[in-house]
Parts: C-alpha cells; sequence; structure tokens
C-alpha cells in the first residue's frame, strides 16, 4: 500500500525543483527590493540630521533607482513563474505536495516569522532605549509589513491546499 502512494505521487522533475526555487527566489529578491525602496523614500522624507544632507539624498537617490530596476524586472518574473505553476496544479492538483514546493514555503515561513520576531525585538529594545525616532519607526513597521503579508499569504496557501 505504502508503495502505491509514492507511485502516485508526483516527483519533482528538475523543471519543477528549479521554478520553484525561482519563485521563491524572485518573492525575496522582489521583497528586499520593495524594502530598499520604502526605506529609501522614508530616508528622503526624514533626512538624518548628523548626515550631509547632499550625501544622503543622493545615496537614497542610487538605491531607489537600483530598487526600482529590481522590482521592474523581478517582480513580473515572480508573477508569471506563480502564474504557470498555479496553471500546472489546477492540471495536477497533486503537484501542489510536491516535497520541494513544501520545504521553500516552510522555509518561506520560518524566514517570515523570525524576521517579524527580530523586528518586534528591535522595536521594543529602541523603545525601551529611548531612541525610538519617526524614521525608525516607519522603517520597524515597514519590515513587519512585507514579512507579514509574506507569512500570511504562504500560511493561508498551506492552509487552504492542506499540503502534509
Amino acid at each position: 500500500m505504502e508503495q502505491i502512494s509514492e507511485t502516485t505521487k508526483p516527483k519533482t522533475s528538475p523543471k519543477e525543483f528549479f521554478l520553484h526555487l525561482l519563485s521563491i527566489l524572485a518573492l525575496y529578491f522582489s521583497a528586499i527590493s520593495f524594502l530598499v525602496l520604502l526605506f529609501q523614500y522614508i530616508n528622503i522624507l526624514i533626512p538624518d540630521v548628523l548626515e550631509s544632507e547632499y550625501y544622503n539624498r543622493q545615496s537614497a537617490l542610487g538605491g531607489i533607482r537600483w530598487a526600482l530596476s529590481a522590482l521592474i524586472i523581478v517582480f513580473p518574473v515572480y508573477l508569471l513563474i506563480n502564474w504557470y505553476l498555479n496553471k500546472s496544479y489546477a492540471k495536477e492538483p497533486a503537484k501542489r505536495s510536491l516535497r520541494v514546493r513544501r520545504w521553500l514555503i516552510y522555509f518561506t515561513l520560518f524566514a517570515a516569522a523570525g524576521i517579524i520576531i527580530g523586528d518586534l525585538v528591535s522595536l521594543i529594545y529602541n523603545f525601551l532605549g529611548g531612541e525610538l525616532t519617526t524614521r525608525f519607526s516607519l522603517k520597524i513597521i515597514a519590515v513587519f509589513f512585507v514579512a507579514g503579508a509574506t507569512f500570511t499569504y504562504y500560511f493561508w496557501d498551506l492552509k487552504i491546499h492542506k499540503t502534509e
């Protein structure tokens, strides 16, 4: 009986492995680029008074250009790959339980949870030290939003599709 269930389960092909890996890497790169973009806008809107205004602005503008460039290319790649994978799942629902997919999703949940926990620790630490500035608070909120949205989406996906 165990052999039968093993043969009915789809095997991970190199194509599936690399599509899932590329999807998750594109997600991470997009999330980091989005955070860099938000951080640089915060740096421009609320400049650090201890830094040179020219240096701070030029550095922020360079970060914005880089983050936008990455988002323009990488986020559509993420969407396209996920569209393709979801189309594949519609044809063959058993592919949702591929081992590589589950490992990458659980790693993403682990990373997002770790980032949220670290974010909250940093918030409390700075609050207790009396260093809670508007600039810092906005960056904490941005990280919490991105990590929380990622965690919520993939947790919801696992719950809805009941992968083991």
